[in-house]
């Protein structure tokens, strides 16, 4: 069973940074995708970032490219969220979530079994 756990949320002013962690375990040495999403009050959960832990293509969401960029340590298990120039659009809650695949790492929900509690995200302006 792959757990996943979230850390690194706080709170910001327009334009600082933060890096969200993300810790896994339980992996059975498939490969998988790691994906960070977030959900606002109100909104529904909407991917920000996918990659695989094998390599390869990192997507992003058009509203944070440029700005956010992922990163992965495979010897810690770790993926991480490196956010700049943050805007109060991006408060929310951020979620990472993994699922095995050998493939292309999709932005759906659905795509995805194994979900972290999140951490909570909040700019302000």
């Amino acid at each position: 069973q792959v757990q996943l756990v979230e850390s690194g949320g706080g709170s910001v002013q327009t334009g600082g940074s933060l890096r969200l962690s993300c810790a896994a375990s339980g992996y059975t040495g498939r490969r998988y995708c790691m994906a960070w999403f977030r959900q606002a009050p109100g909104k529904e959960r909407e991917g920000v970032a996918s990659t695989l832990t094998a390599g390869g293509t990192t997507y992003y969401d058009a509203s944070v490219t440029g700005r956010f960029t992922v990163s992965q340590d495979n010897a810690k298990n770790t993926l991480y969220l490196q956010m700049n120039s943050l805007k109060p659009e991006d408060t929310a809650m951020y979620y990472c979530a993994a699922r095995a695949s050998n493939s292309y790492c999709s932005l759906s929900i659905d795509d995805y079994a194994y979900w972290g509690q999140g951490t909570q995200v909040t700019v302000s302006s």
